[in-house]
Parts: structure tokens; C-alpha cells; sequence
């Protein structure tokens, strides 16, 4: 693989003699394998020659003795340019084009290696509670990405229960649940609140039952009221929505895959993560049908591929999707071309309100979804047809999109009252 970065014969012998061919041959074959650019790898291997020198003058022996000197190399490759940087965030990018290569290959060789990337944080109640996880896994069949959201927010209990010295759950009681719940309420707006009082309450019933605590603590923790015809869609006109599509420029690679995406938002109502999911399975071209089978409700749906969408994918599988064995439709446009996550829909549709010029709060891919829903109720299908075609757990969902005639209230707005009246 060396080979293939550097062309001159004298510089593949030169690399070999080195006490640390193997991982830096690890370093270069992991950096081919992702798509990364010959010019990433020419970069890393100087440096990480220069560190394998540095590293054995100082005493290294072993593959074991080089996280300990690669700091003082840092510092030693910076000494006398610190002068040289304009800013703070300048010095930043000069250490880690030092210290990246380095952790890189040495996260390829030593396992467990972690280096200044931020440590995985535990799980909430690991010790106390260790099967929590397994339950929300198993039982309430809760997604990963909600998992998290209960992690936060029981690692914000856990840590307030440390500091006012209690490390027992059989020590829990309702003054304690409601003197960390008016704290944390200084702090988190409304939705928030009831997120947080959502995750104490499953973990105080699960305590319970794991008989953990004597007592059902849940049914005292109230979170505030959400009337639920409180607020209206955040959906946009379908003109803007087309001011959105023909914002993207679908000449380049990002063009393609992103004009796909927002296309499977406004015409099936699609969420961020459901795209995300996508496999190339999931496309049935004989048929026509796109399955989406990861719903949030837990069901899977099928639709018509309408033509648009199909030409849109086919476009990008084509001319804007890189070469990869990954199964999944859309990838990241840098490598490591990994699939796209569950926010990067929610990212591109912001970045495409934005670029069209359309100001709406919390701009994102539920805003397109919503003018989906949106649409078809102002075109008279039903709030069951409706719910159904886009995934709703239940028909309450849908009947926010009903209370109101939206395009009757714009119009209201824009001063032309006479005439919808």
C-alpha cells in the first residue's frame, strides 16, 4: 500500500526501515480503505516517520511505550512557531495536523487507545441500575438516539443526587425528586421539562420493579402542562417549498444526494432518520415501491417510487455516490464515507431554508414534512389516510393539522381579511 502513496523506490525503503512500518502501513491501508485522499496519507506518514524517531530516541521499546510521548512531541514540533499563528483556533489546527496522524495510527494498533478524543460517557445509573438500558432495549423497544436523550437527563440526576450525598436509590423520596426538578427547571424551557420528567418517571417505575425502592416514586413527578392544540404546524407554503428544491444545485456530488433527501421529505413526509436508514433493499425498481422500515411508530410502510423521487436517486446513485460496499442509499461527502446520520437530513433542509431566504423558527426536515402533511389535508384526504401515509402512531398526531385552515390565515395576515371572510 505504500506503494501506491509515494512513487520514488528509495522513499518505500526508507518507510520500511522504520521500527514502525507495520503501523504506519496500518495508518496508510485504513486511509485507502475509507476513500481518504493520497494527499491525507502523504501529509500523516512524514509526520508519523518524525514520531517513530522521536519515540525511540527518547526510549520507546515497544508499541505500548508510544502514547506517552507523543505530548512532548507535539510541543516539540510547535516549539518556535507559536508566534507564527494568528489566532487561537490557528494553533489548534497546527496541533492537530501533528497529534491526528499520530492518534490515528495509534487507535489502529493499540486497543482501548482513546487519546484526546472526549470518552464515551456511562451510562446513567450503570451501577446502581444496570439492566436500565437493557430494558429501554428490550422491552420498551426504545430507539438508540432516545437513549441517549434518557442518558442526559439521568446523568443530570445521578450527578445532582452525588452532590447532595445520596448514593442508594432506596434513599430517593419525593422532596429530593422535587427539589432537583424545580432546579433543573431554572435552567430548561418547557419541552425540556417534560422530556426530563418523562425519563425519571420510566426510570422510578423501573426502580420499583426491580424492587430497587419500596415505593412507585413516578406518580410525583409532574411535568407542565402541553395542551396539545396549543401550537400549529411549522410548515411553509408550496411555493417556498419549490423555492427550497430549486435552491439546490444539483451539478455536484452534495447537490445530488441533497436534492434526493428533500425530495423524500416533502413527498412522503419522511423523517431525518428514516432517510438516514435507507438501504439500497429497500429501492424495488421492478415494482416500483420504496419501503421505509425503521418508523418511528415501529411499522414499516410502503409507497409508490413516484418518478421524480426515482430519477432523483438514480441520479445521485450514479454520478454522486461514492464506490463503496455500504448497503445504505445516502452516505457522507467526505470520507469517511460512512452513512448519513439521523441529523443530517434535519442539517441539509435547514441549510436549504436558509440559502432560499425562508425565516421560519426551528427551520429543519419536520418543517418539510409538515408542509407534506400540510398539503394533503388543505387537498381534503382524510386525517386516517393522512396519518397513515406518514407514519403517525396515532390519529391524535394527525388532527393538529386540521384545527386550522393555514393558507386561509396567511392570507388573513398578509391584509387580504375581506376576501377570505
Amino acid at each position: 500500500m505504500i506503494e501506491q502513496c509515494y512513487k520514488k523506490p528509495e522513499t518505500w525503503d526508507r518507510i520500511r526501515a522504520s521500527w514502525l512500518f507495520e503501523p504506519i502501513e496500518r495508518y496508510v491501508t485504513w486511509h485507502h480503505d475509507q476513500g481518504y485522499a493520497g494527499h491525507r496519507m502523504r501529509h500523516g506518514v512524514p509526520v508519523l516517520m518524525q514520531f517513530a524517531e522521536y519515540a525511540r530516541n527518547r526510549g520507546a521499546k515497544s508499541w505500548a511505550d508510544l502514547p506517552a510521548h507523543m505530548p512532548s512531541f507535539v510541543d516539540r514540533r510547535l516549539h518556535g512557531r507559536r508566534e507564527n499563528y494568528r489566532n487561537e483556533r490557528a494553533r489548534q489546527h497546527a496541533i492537530n495536523a501533528v497529534r491526528g496522524p499520530v492518534e490515528k495510527m495509534l487507535r489502529l494498533v493499540l486497543p482501548g487507545f482513546v487519546g484526546s478524543r472526549r470518552p464515551l460517557k456511562p451510562c446513567a445509573f450503570r451501577q446502581q441500575a444496570p439492566g436500565f438500558t437493557g430494558y429501554l432495549q428490550q422491552e420498551r423497544g426504545v430507539t438508540a438516539n432516545t437513549i441517549k436523550v434518557y442518558n442526559i437527563n439521568l446523568r443530570g440526576f445521578e450527578a445532582y443526587l452525588r452532590r447532595i450525598g445520596i448514593s442508594e436509590l432506596a434513599d430517593l423520596s419525593p422532596s429530593v425528586l422535587s427539589a432537583f426538578i424545580t432546579e433543573r427547571g431554572e435552567r430548561l424551557g418547557k419541552n425540556g421539562m417534560i422530556g426530563l420528567c418523562a425519563s425519571l418517571r420510566v426510570f422510578l417505575r423501573y426502580v420499583h420493579r426491580e424492587r430497587l425502592h419500596g415505593r412507585d416514586l413516578s406518580a410525583g413527578v409532574q411535568a407542565a402542562k402541553r395542551y396539545r392544540l396549543s401550537t400549529i404546524p411549522r410548515s411553509i407554503p408550496w411555493a417556498d417549498v419549490q423555492r427550497v428544491l430549486d435552491s439546490v444545485d444539483r451539478r455536484s456530488a452534495n447537490g445530488k444526494r441533497d436534492y434526493a433527501i428533500l425530495l423524500l421529505m416533502v413527498t412522503y413526509g419522511l423523517r431525518s432518520r428514516e432517510i438516514g436508514a435507507l438501504t439500497l433493499e429497500d429501492l424495488d425498481w421492478q415494482q416500483e415501491r420504496l419501503r421505509v422500515p425503521q418508523r418511528k411508530a415501529g411499522h414499516s410502510t410502503a409507497y409508490p417510487l413516484s418518478p421524480i423521487v426515482g430519477e432523483a436517486i438514480v441520479d445521485y446513485l450514479k454520478h454522486g455516490r461514492q464506490k463503496t460496499e455500504d448497503r445504505h442509499v445516502f452516505l457522507r461527502a467526505l470520507a469517511p464515507y460512512l452513512p448519513c446520520g439521523s441529523s443530517c437530513g434535519s442539517n441539509r433542509a435547514g441549510h436549504y431554508l436558509r440559502k432560499a431566504g425562508i425565516a421560519i423558527t426551528r427551520g429543519g426536515s419536520h418543517t418539510l414534512r409538515h408542509s407534506c402533511v400540510q398539503r394533503l389535508v388543505d387537498a381534503q384526504f382524510t386525517l386516517k389516510t393522512i396519518g397513515d401515509y406518514v407514519g403517525h402512531a396515532s390519529p391524535d398526531t394527525t388532527v393538529i393539522y386540521a384545527k386550522v385552515n393555514v393558507e386561509a390565515l396567511r392570507e388573513l395576515a398578509m391584509g387580504q381579511g375581506e376576501e377570505v371572510l
